[in-house]
C-alpha cells in the first residue's frame, strides 16, 4: 500500500474506476493515504469514492501546517470494545494505568535516543538522570493531569538536549508549537504531524475509537488516541529522523521560509522528509515476541492491539520499548 503525497494545485476526481489528479491515475486499490500540500479541488462523488475505498485524506495549509483530515466511515466496529474503551477513561485507576504506560513507554524511548549519543561523546548524563528519577516518581501518582506534568517535564529536559546532539549551529531553547518559531521547532511540529495521521491510519485498521484516550483528554475536532500513541513512536521515527536529516545536512535552513513570527518549510524540504520518513515507515526489525520482521509502521498496529486486549481483559499493556 503506498501514500500519495501531492504538492501541485488541480483537481482530485473520480475517474471510470480510480481517482485521478492532474491526469495521473492513482491506482486506488494500492493507496493507503493521500497528503494534499497544494490547492487542491475534490468533490462529494470523488470523497465518496474515496471512503468506499477506506482511503484517508490529510489536509495541510499553504505553509505545511496540518489542518484536518477525512476519515473514511469505521468498518471494523465493536460495541463492546467501545463500551471498554469509555469504561477505562472514565474509571480514574484504569486511565491513570494506560497513562502512565504510555509515558513511561516514550519516556524509555526517549532515553534510549540519549543513551545512544551520550555514547558518541555528548555528555548527556545529566539529562539522562534527570529522566530516569522523573520515571521513578512517575510511577507513584494516580492523578492524570500530573503525569501529564511529569511528561512534560521529560519533554523539556530531553529538548534541552537537542543543541548538544544536532551538529548545526541552530539555537533551540524550548518546544514551541504555535506556532513554531525556528527551524527545529517547525521540524519537530511537521514531522510529529506525520507520525499523528499514520497513527491515525493504523487506528482505523482495527476496532479502537480514535476519539477516546487515556493519557490526552478527549475532546472535541481531535483523534486523541493517536496523541497517545504517538507519544510512544515520536522518539523512534520522527526525533531519530530529524536527528539525522540535520546532522547529514540533509536539511538545513535553506529548506525553510521565515514570516514575521514563524517558520515554515519549503516544498523542496517537505518533499525531502517525506521522502525519508517513507523509508522509516518500512523500515524492518526483527520483533522480539513475535520472532519474525515487521515493519516500524506496522508496531503501530501492534500497539493497538496491545491496547485492545487489555481493555477486554485478555493481557495486560505493556508500551513498546526501543530495545536497540
Amino acid at each position: 500500500m503506498e501514500n500519495y503525497y501531492i504538492f501541485s494545485n488541480g483537481e482530485l476526481k473520480r475517474q471510470d474506476n480510480n481517482v485521478c489528479f492532474n491526469n495521473r491515475f492513482l491506482k486506488i486499490e494500492m493507496t493507503n493515504d493521500i497528503y494534499l500540500f497544494g490547492e487542491v479541488s475534490l468533490n462529494t462523488k470523488c470523497l465518496n469514492f474515496l471512503g468506499q475505498n477506506k482511503v484517508a485524506i490529510h489536509f495541510f495549509n499553504y505553509y505545511g501546517f496540518y489542518t484536518g483530515s477525512f476519515y473514511p466511515k469505521e468498518s471494523n466496529v465493536s460495541g463492546k470494545l467501545l463500551v471498554k474503551q469509555v469504561e477505562y477513561f472514565q474509571d480514574n485507576a484504569k486511565r491513570s494505568e494506560l497513562a502512565k504506560e504510555i509515558i513511561l513507554a516514550g519516556s524509555n524511548n526517549i532515553y534510549r535516543n540519549l543513551r545512544y549519543y551520550n555514547a558518541r561523546g555528548k555528555e548527556l548524563e545529566t539529562e539522562m538522570e534527570l529522566i530516569k528519577n522523573l520515571q521513578l516518581g512517575l510511577l507513584k501518582l494516580e492523578d492524570v493531569n500530573k503525569i501529564m506534568g511529569i511528561e512534560g517535564n521529560i519533554r523539556k529536559i530531553y529538548y534541552s538536549s537537542w543543541n548538544k546532539i544536532v551538529k548545526q549551529k541552530i539555537d533551540f531553547e524550548k518546544r514551541v508549537k504555535r506556532p513554531p518559531d525556528n527551524v527545529i521547532n517547525t521540524l519537530i511540529s511537521f514531522v510529529n504531524t506525520l507520525v499523528y495521521t499514520t497513527c491515525l491510519s493504523e487506528i482505523y485498521k482495527t476496532q479502537l475509537n480514535p476519539t477516546i484516550s487515556y493519557l490526552h483528554s478527549p475532546g472535541e475536532r481531535r483523534f486523541s488516541l493517536c496523541l497517545d500513541i504517538s507519544e510512544i513512536f515520536k522518539p523512534l521515527i520522527a526525533d531519530r529522523m530529524i536527528f539525522s536529516l540535520l546532522n547529514k545536512n540533509i536539511i538545513t535552513e535553506e529548506d525553510f521560509e521565515a514570516e514575521s513570527n514563524f517558520y515554515y518549510l519549503k516544498d523542496k524540504g517537505r518533499k525531502k522528509i517525506l521522502k525519508e520518513y517513507e523509508k522509516r515507515l518500512e523500515t524492518i526489525i526483527k520483533h522480539k515476541e513475535l520472532k519474525r520482521e515487521v515493519s516500524y509502521k506496522y508496531l503501530i498496529r501492534l500497539e493497538c492491539y496491545k491496547i485492545i486486549k487489555h481493555l477486554l481483559g485478555d493481557k495486560k499493556y505493556e508500551g513498546f520499548k526501543i530495545w536497540w
